[in-house]
């Protein structure tokens, strides 16, 4: 197998002289240029086609976003962008970028060397494998999904997890729910500090209100609580008949903190068969033996399919588990959803 090539975009001399030399470690990539600015990344991904560029949001001569505008309709070409605590990066997401990184605070040598080799190189074998088609698929037209519920059914849940891909695909489930949706509980993988930018965007511009969670948070009809980045697990427990959140410190599980693992299990043994599980784009297997949990428990289970998947992973172990009742493309799953709890 060849290695694959990938291309820097990075203004700072110091900082893209340590991802070049790095990335250069791993026998399985070979960075064919480094580029500045994106005027002279253009050029380079005309003479070098790589597979994957990283890329820094700030940048002379053109930031980082409209570079992505640009580019991703004339050269399709999966982006890792690397950035620091800011809510561009779900710009850059929405421009069509597969995923991101944030940018190490830290300024000693071995600790950026650390985030290159443990963190963006992971990302950017992820990303090689990619579907750069279905990046702004996710972007669709806000569609009716149908059958409405009635809040009555103040005891039901919806548990949904994602990873690489997913902030786009949550946003195009999410968007087509109205307030009548029962509680929504969520796991998108992303670094600490991102996730509260994350949920006040998806709340600006969703019908249901999204906040960070915190423990003790009750899960209530139109509102979704999205598990925060960082070290901490999120499980749904029943305190006197209503659900709440337990958001703690506790180890990785399958390489994950949050881990969508970790959520679904605690709503199959929390909600039973009152329950909606929904396993989006991801690399990886977190999340299957949960979704298997919830089905065996008696919930209903959705998958994405493959043709609208980012990356087909998540879903797919899910789905070979016998853990997916339904799956469905991407801009079916809001109403898939509506019509399984219509029948609960």
């Amino acid at each position: 197998m060849r290695p694959i090539k990938v291309l820097v975009v990075e203004d700072s001399i110091v900082f893209r002289e340590l991802l070049v030399q790095n990335l250069r470690k791993d026998p399985a990539i070979e960075v064919v240029g480094a580029a500045v600015d994106p005027y002279e990344a253009r050029e380079l991904i005309l003479e070098k086609h790589p597979d994957v560029m990283t890329l820094d949001v700030e940048l002379p001569r053109m930031n980082g976003i409209e570079f992505l505008k640009r580019l991703i309709p004339q050269y399709p070409l999966p982006v890792i962008v690397i950035t620091s605590l800011s809510d561009k990066v779900f710009d850059a997401m929405n421009a069509g970028a597969v995923d991101f990184v944030a940018k190490p605070t830290a300024t000693s040598r071995a600790q950026i060397e650390d985030f290159i080799i443990n963190e963006l190189l992971v990302k950017v074998k992820i990303a090689s494998t990619a579907k750069i088609s279905n990046i702004k698929k996710t972007v669709m037209k806000s569609q009716d999904p149908g059958e409405q519920i009635s809040l009555a059914q103040k005891n039901h849940i919806v548990a949904i997890g994602a990873s690489t891909g997913g902030t786009e695909a949550i946003f195009s489930v999410v968007k087509e729910f109205g307030t009548d949706i029962p509680g929504i509980v969520c796991v998108q993988h992303m670094p600490p500090g991102f996730t509260a930018m994350y949920a006040k965007r998806l709340d600006d511009q969703c019908r249901i209100h999204v906040k960070e969670a915190q423990t003790g948070d009750r899960v209530m009809p139109g509102q979704m609580l999205l598990a925060p980045g960082g070290d901490r697990q999120m499980r749904v427990i029943k305190v006197n008949g209503s659900y709440q959140v337990e958001v703690k410190e506790g180890p990785k599980v399958n390489g994950h903190c949050p881990s969508v693992e970790v959520l679904f299990e605690s709503v199959a043994k929390a909600a039973g068969r009152d329950a909606v599980g929904i396993i989006l784009t991801g690399m990886g297997g977190d999340g299957g033996k949960g979704l298997l949990s919830m089905r065996q428990a008696g919930a209903r289970t959705i998958g994405q399919d493959e043709s609208t998947c980012v990356v087909y992973g998540m879903p797919k172990v899910a789905y070979d588990l016998g853990a997916v009742e339904y799956q469905e493309k991407l801009n079916d799953i809001a109403k898939r959803t509506y019509a399984l709890l219509n029948k609960m």
